[in-house]
């Protein structure tokens, strides 16, 4: 086709810079999913976790973000509308790219834990809508992420406020909390081990080449979750602790276990996170470079360009460098006062939740699972432990996400139009 003849150069050098900013974004944003939990709790410093996020984020982003990438995100448009005018479809994505990672970076900026996936694919259903045709937009999936709002929030919230008032009556209730905390811990690690590798193999492992069967898988992560229980066993009878009976000591050594625990599922989520979501920022990067390279071909999936799994991990990275500590304060210090045990609690809630929508295809986001563990863990002690004015902003940067992106990549999409003078 004679567009992409005279302009196939500059759009797939447009699409790598726009890909870039939304991967920037999602760095920016997202990361704190893995985490914000860690920081609030004093398990790590902000720079520690910058770093050890910036290392798992990029491994799971290049080593498992996934050889074939799906064309069009979530199956949310038809691109049968697209086959006679692939132009169309190339603008739109370049144009929904640069909206997403936009609106991500005003959220970021302004401390707001907003939805990545929400965010891209309200840039993708506005330049259909309005460029194409209403038709080509898949709406019962749209409903689907609308009552994900809900769902997703309080799934993980009821899952995190079982998991902390289980440690509450295990431990810290009772007469020698430490001593509970030494006989019970190693199975919160275990259960940690098990729903963490079960978050990785669905998340990331079939694109390394190691596709497991599900019962391969399950056997997997009973297998780490069991060595995982004896090496905690081993490791916190090897920690130093004070020996004093005061129950504030007590606590503080408890803590101090749970904080260990809370570094190993940080890390799993960083690496889970960044092979799932890298998806968000090289999915349209892909398209773009697909229908580029076949001259106006659109393929239902494509295989990815070397080049573009590293862009996105490094946008990743990135973000989270200069922009990441601002979300992490608002998951981690802005919503409720969290200790180890509580960050722990909802980390892992976040993590079930994961694995229950992977298992039964609801539409969730990462950011929306943790925010409500978080207010979970924070409902365990009262609603008066919330920061309401918090809460209330996040819920309504979640609801601005989808017309926020859509509104952008409509104008950038007339734009891009105009500047290439397409029909």
């Amino acid at each position: 086709m004679e567009f992409f003849e005279s302009y196939g150069l500059i759009l797939i050098i447009l699409a790598a810079g726009v890909g870039f900013v939304m991967a920037w974004g999602i760095g920016a944003n997202d990361v704190a999913n893995a985490m914000g939990t860690s920081v609030g709790s004093k398990a790590l410093t902000i720079k520690q976790a910058i770093i050890i996020a910036m290392i798992f984020e990029f491994a799971g982003a290049y080593l498992a973000g996934g050889e074939v990438t799906s064309t069009i995100r979530k199956g949310i448009i038809d691109s049968t509308y697209f086959i006679d005018i692939p132009e169309y479809l190339v603008l739109g994505m370049i144009s929904s790219l640069l909206a997403a990672g936009i609106w991500l970076a005003v959220a970021s900026w302004l401390g707001w834990p907003v939805s990545t996936t929400h965010s891209i694919i309200g840039a993708i259903i506005g330049f259909t809508a309005t460029g194409v045709s209403m038709d080509a937009v898949a709406w019962d999936k749209v409903g689907g992420i609308v009552g994900s709002w809900v769902v997703t929030p309080a799934i993980s919230g009821i899952i995190a406020y079982l998991i902390f008032m289980s440690a509450h009556k295990l431990i810290f209730q009772t007469a020698s909390p430490f001593a509970n905390a030494k006989r019970y811990v190693p199975f919160y690690m275990a259960l940690a081990g098990f729903v963490m590798s079960l978050v990785t193999i669905k998340k990331g492992l079939k694109h390394v080449g190691l596709e497991l069967s599900d019962v391969n898988g399950y056997l997997l992560a009973i297998g780490i979750a069991v060595a995982l229980g004896f090496l905690g066993k081993w490791f916190i009878g090897r920690m130093k602790f004070s020996g004093s009976e005061d129950a504030d000591l007590q606590a503080a050594n408890v803590e101090k276990v749970f904080a260990l625990l809370m570094v190993v599922t940080a890390c799993c989520m960083a690496f889970a996170h960044g092979s799932n979501d890298v998806a968000n920022a090289i999915g349209p990067l892909a398209a773009v470079v697909s229908v580029v390279s076949s001259g106006g071909e659109i393929n239902s999936s494509t295989t990815l360009a070397p080049w573009i799994l590293p862009l996105g991990g490094l946008g990743i990275v990135a973000g989270l460098a200069l922009f990441g500590h601002r979300v992490i304060k608002t998951i981690g210090q802005g919503i409720t006062h969290l200790t180890p045990s509580r960050g722990f609690a909802a980390e892992l809630a976040a993590a079930c939740t994961v694995v229950i929508a992977s298992g039964t295809g609801l539409p969730i986001s990462t950011t929306q699972t943790l925010v409500g563990a978080v207010l979970g863990v924070g409902l365990a002690r009262g609603v008066s432990a919330l920061n309401l004015g918090i809460v209330r902003n996040i819920v309504v940067s979640w609801v601005v996400t989808l017309p926020a992106g859509a509104i952008l990549s409509i104008i950038f999409f007339y734009i891009l139009k105009a500047s290439f003078g397409v029909a």
